[in-house]
């Protein structure tokens, strides 16, 4: 198939491409580092023409996602429509529509409805947090050796696992939206407190309020949802 990888330079976008192209698909690269800018609608139609399926994989600053994320949806979305796409394969994350207290997750939500007001066969893929998210709270939250770490239950998963099950919506071996899950609930300030014991840094972990919908499950995935991969667990003593 020829595919086409809005965000295809990111992290879950370069080894969706890399994945895709071993198993013998075309791979139209739609990021800033291959000349788009994709909050601007000019070249995407041309760039998709001949591309069975899109996939967004696009992410953003926290504090730009309320503007950024639908923006790129009706854009991405328009194009596809007009250079005959097939289907549309959005990345989204579990919860998103039980958490109107976050504004990330209102932003996602916006982008997913987007997405099926303006481009062809919409299927969601809705994640957790990935493995090395933990690491970027820590990075993200510390200062003066205080690491304040929003006091959440996830179920992270691996990307390589997201990255199979986003090429398998977009050549239609997997149909229909999706949730997708690791195996095992972690408390992130808990995960924290190991990767700071694992490195040896001299931080302290401390748990700080979170929204009430996060606290409170929304990041944990449903009954429904795929459990794929390794345990967080397993990946942090591999590692």
């Amino acid at each position: 198939m020829r595919i086409a990888v809005a965000g295809a330079t990111g992290r879950i976008g370069s080894q969706l491409t890399a994945l895709a192209r071993r198993e013998g698909h075309d791979v139209v690269e739609l990021s800033r580092g291959t000349g788009f800018d994709l909050l601007a609608p000019a070249g995407l139609e041309a760039a998709l023409s001949g591309v069975e399926a899109v996939v967004d994989v696009t992410a953003c600053p926290v504090e730009q996602a309320g503007s950024f994320f639908p923006a790129v949806a009706r854009n991405v979305g328009a194009a596809a429509t007009a250079a005959g796409v097939r289907r549309s394969v959005v990345l989204s994350i579990v919860g998103v529509d039980r958490a109107p207290d976050y504004d990330y997750y209102v932003a996602k939500l916006a982008q997913e409805a987007a997405y099926r007001e303006a481009a062809p066969g919409v299927v969601v893929l809705r994640a957790t947090q990935f493995f090395d998210f933990a690491g970027q709270m820590l990075e993200w939250s510390t200062q003066d050796g205080v690491a304040h770490i929003i006091d959440v239950p996830t179920q992270p998963v691996a990307t390589p696992e997201v990255a199979r099950l986003l090429l398998d919506l977009a050549t239609g071996a997997v149909e229909g939206d999706v949730d997708l899950a690791g195996p095992q609930v972690e408390s992130l300030v808990d995960q924290a407190r190991r990767l700071v014991a694992r490195t040896g840094a001299d931080v302290r972990v401390e748990p700080s309020p979170a929204p009430a919908s996060l606290a409170g499950g929304a990041m944990l995935p449903g009954p429904g949802a795929l459990l794929r991969g390794g345990s967080w667990g397993d990946w942090l003593a591999a590692g």
